[in-house]
């Protein structure tokens, strides 16, 4: 959903960002952009330990309640260019899609339009796993509830925690630029700036 669907990521970053000025010490975009889709507690552990702070549960949980909290605050509702189509024209072509998302669930219920949301036949949330990306858990509860055989499915990314997940699913995997530059995008099987590019690639979705 973040930076595939909705233009979400750059709210996300800001709330990191001030939250952790509060805590004493700075983060970068790319450090908060290359963990896209990972659990937060794991992020609040990882960027304690990149610089030098002792990782508290208890400290944890708070800064991610107030985190939260400041990013449904902040927060406007916006979306990737071209999105909304792009989905439209899939489910008008026949695929069955799936919404994998590592934002909880109320969150993502209330950021996606209803409309939206009635374009998927399986929603995945943060709520729905016990590990998230880049953990192969999201995907794989995806393929089940879709019925679905890896071979016969595709996956759209745009972040290399979702990458991950998607190929230690066994999945085809596309990935956009939307949030990182191709460099970081490793492991996808194409890299596409935007889509008008990916849909006018759609017949290569098809052949996987």
């Amino acid at each position: 959903m973040d930076g595939v669907i909705t233009d979400t990521m750059p709210y996300h970053f800001n709330a990191w960002k001030r939250i952790f000025k509060k805590e004493g010490f700075k983060v970068s975009e790319c450090e908060i952009y290359l963990r896209e889709g990972q659990p937060g507690n794991i992020t609040v552990k990882e960027i304690f330990g990149q610089h030098g702070v002792p990782f508290d549960e208890d400290r944890a949980k708070r800064i991610l309640a107030e985190k939260e909290k400041l990013f449904n605050k902040i927060l406007r509702r916006r979306f990737i260019h071209g999105s909304r189509p792009f989905l439209h024209f899939l489910k008008a072509s026949g695929f069955n899609l799936a919404l994998v998302t590592g934002t909880a669930r109320h969150e993502a219920e209330r950021i996606l339009p209803r409309a939206l949301r009635d374009l998927f036949d399986v929603m995945i949330t943060g709520n729905d796993v016990k590990k998230g990306k880049p953990h192969p858990e999201p995907y794989l509860m995806a393929l089940k509830k879709l019925q679905l055989k890896a071979k016969d499915a595709v996956v759209i990314e745009n972040a290399p925690f979702g990458i991950r997940s998607a190929k230690h699913a066994k999945l085809a995997c596309l990935a956009l630029e939307t949030s990182l530059p191709k460099k970081y995008l490793k492991g996808a099987d194409l890299v596409t700036h935007s889509f008008k590019q990916l849909r006018q690639k759609v017949s290569l979705i098809k052949s996987f």
